[in-house]
């Protein structure tokens, strides 16, 4: 018995003067902690400052009905109680009995509102009791962000997201995934929690030990006007057609800014949305819009010239056992490979390409290598498609004794429609091939952190007579009458561009669906935009020519861009002498402080941006459906009290 009490004793005193200060810290560590305060996404704005992307604060407020005295809870649960009738609608004597509840049952978490907006917040965290903080008055803030887009799924691929799952595998995707980690993400912070129940913890400060850094904010090369004309072009063409899916991007020529990019593809239930970035991730064979690389290669040689005259072998080539057909029965007799070109006779260009280069493939390949025709654009957005040519000098490499005949035509080849465009961009570039841009510039409070320019992939893809040649081609295709595009041709707007239609599935029997296509610019004289035009599987029995599928939305998209008038935001100041045109987020800001008691007019301008302004100014807002402001519950010029609700309805 003694040794069993020397053993206890020397144990005592070993836990309390050996190891105490480690369990000390142990059990420090289990009732309190330092938290991560993660810090705000920076927003992703379009190229006129329209917000596309933000992180929304949002608050839920809780309370501790142990922290305060009993003096302090008795003299204010009737006020604090009333306050919370008002602020949620149920009756005080209800709020009454929930916080005296809590306080018997030593509740020291009880839920009084979730996901408030910011001046809810500040509202609320302004009733009695409640007002005295954490260490007096019991006020538990719990606050996070929220990430939404302003323009619903309008280009939500495109412009992305970055999400964590419940075993923190990162998914990025789009402008958001590529450039998140780099300049959206910011520092985060620390706050000390303090254990007070069952997975329940409450901040020890009413402040942050280390505040939380947000992240810059991303001015990417998107025109919201052009991002909308373009999907509603889309859409309404895939919905007419019954298609699988369908994508569009629209590209400033000279920059390779993309302007808008659309990718809509349907659910089970016949709903488009934008479901995976098909413009940037689906290579797939491209069909008759890639006769114009096959030509450039055979111009650029000096094998052909477009006056060449090619027979079209009435409508029908064969190349071991497989043929090559043409859309009109019959073909189009002895005709110049620039007819050939515009009519999209499969067997002129096929027989064209296979006479110039069927003693020699491989030259004919490296003339599509000189165009960068085989890499990738390098893209900063993730799930880039490969592109995919035949070369008889690489193993496994699809060639085959027909490979050279049928890429003259569109098939064995894969380009994105990315891929395509930027060749089609560089012809209407007289030759200059540009990578395609997202980003415009990195922002912090209105201070530019980083510019992007332009990145020339290839200055001179083919030579100044050749482009003129292939420039001469595409204008034909929409304005000859015989084109395949002529039923696009208009007196008053010039096109250029070329049809494609695609044969899908062709190797499994009965599967036989289309892709159809078209790629071009506009004006032709001086070209502004490129653009193209991507639809998969529409329905057989409406149509499926590229022409009467595709080539649509490529007029709508260049007429309406060259037609409507951009929306621009005015607010009138109480002389109604002088007008502020507001074109970006930090003008709105502007706004806010100038007219904090007076309504400024909203029409035209985007929901997050509203949200933005009138919260600044101390309102509440209540916003119907989606998109920009038709029309506001409270007129311009109105004077107005701090915490008025208004209402705004979108279209």
């Amino acid at each position: 018995m003694f040794v069993l009490a020397i053993s206890i004793v020397v144990q005592i005193v070993k836990i309390q003067f050996v190891q105490g200060d480690e369990y000390k810290s142990l059990a420090q560590k289990r009732t309190i902690q330092n938290v991560v305060i993660p810090a705000n996404r920076g927003n992703v704005y379009s190229s006129e400052g329209n917000l596309l992307a933000t992180s929304v604060p949002k608050y839920d407020i809780r309370f501790d009905a142990i922290t305060p005295t009993t003096k302090r809870f008795e003299k204010h649960i009737q006020s604090l109680s009333d306050s919370l009738a008002i602020f949620h609608g149920k009756s005080s004597d209800y709020y009454e009995k929930e916080l005296r509840k809590a306080r018997v049952n030593k509740n020291r978490y009880l839920l009084l509102a979730r996901n408030l907006g910011y001046s809810n917040y500040l509202r609320m965290r302004s009733f009695p009791l409640l007002s005295m903080g954490g260490n007096s008055g019991g006020l538990i803030v719990e606050q996070k962000t929220k990430r939404e887009h302003p323009m619903g799924g309008i280009a939500q691929r495109s412009i992305g997201y970055e999400r964590v799952d419940d075993n923190h595998n990162i998914t990025r995707a789009g402008i958001e995934g590529a450039f998140g980690e780099q300049y959206l993400r910011g520092l985060d912070g620390r706050r000390l929690k303090q254990k007070i129940g069952k997975g329940q913890w409450k901040p020890i400060e009413d402040y942050d030990q280390v505040e939380p850094q947000d992240g810059f904010d991303l001015y990417t090369t998107i025109d919201v006007n052009i991002q909308d004309i373009a999907h509603h072009a889309l859409l309404e063409q895939l919905e007419k057609y019954k298609a699988h899916h369908g994508s569009v991007v629209v590209m400033e020529t000279t920059t390779g800014e993309i302007k808008a990019i659309s990718n809509l593809g349907r659910n089970t239930a016949g709903n488009y949305y934008e479901r995976l970035n098909y413009a940037v991730g689906e290579s797939h064979e491209p069909g008759s819009t890639f006769k114009l690389m096959a030509l450039a290669v055979a111009l650029e040689d000096k094998i052909i010239d477009t006056s060449t005259v090619v027979d079209t072998e009435k409508g029908i080539l064969s190349f071991y056992g497989k043929k090559v057909r043409d859309s009109k029965r019959g073909g189009y007799g002895k005709i110049s490979v620039a007819k050939a070109f515009a009519v999209s006779s499969n067997t002129g260009i096929v027989k064209a390409i296979h006479d110039s280069y069927k003693e020699d493939s491989k030259q004919f390949i490296d003339g599509l290598y000189r165009m960068n025709l085989q890499n990738t654009l390098d893209l900063p957005l993730t799930g880039e498609g490969l592109p995919v040519i035949p070369d008889p000098r690489v193993k496994n490499n699809l060639w085959s004794g027909i490979a050279l005949e049928w890429m003259a035509f569109g098939y064995g080849v894969s380009f994105t429609p990315l891929q395509t465009l930027t060749f089609y961009n560089a012809i209407a570039n007289n030759g200059e091939m540009v990578k395609p841009r997202f980003l415009k510039e990195v922002k912090e409070f209105g201070r530019t952190i980083k510019s992007f320019d332009k990145t020339v992939i290839n200055d001179r893809i083919c030579s100044p007579e050749t482009v003129s040649k292939l420039q001469a081609l595409l204008s034909d295709v929409v304005n000859k009458d015989y084109g395949t595009g002529h039923g696009l041709y208009s007196k008053n707007f010039s096109m250029a561009g070329k049809t494609g239609t695609c044969q899908k599935n062709y190797k499994v029997k009965g599967k036989h669906n289309y892709i159809s296509s078209f790629a071009g610019y506009f004006p032709v004289e001086n070209p502004k935009y490129s653009c193209i035009v991507v639809i998969h599987e529409p329905d057989k029995s409406v149509g499926y020519y590229g022409a009467d599928v595709s080539g649509p939305v490529f007029k709508k998209v260049a007429q309406k861009i060259y037609t409507e008038t951009p929306i621009i935001d005015v607010i009138d100041d109480l002389e109604v002498q002088d007008t502020e045109i507001t074109t970006n987020y930090e003008s709105y800001f502007d706004m806010a402080k100038k007219y904090k008691t007076i309504m400024p007019d909203l029409h035209g301008m985007s929901a997050m941006d509203a949200i933005s302004l009138l919260e600044n100014m101390g309102m509440r807002v209540e916003i119907i459906g989606r998109g920009k402001v038709r029309s506001q519950s409270i007129a311009k010029g109105a004077k107005l009290n701090t915490n008025i609700k208004i209402v705004l309805k979108l279209s």
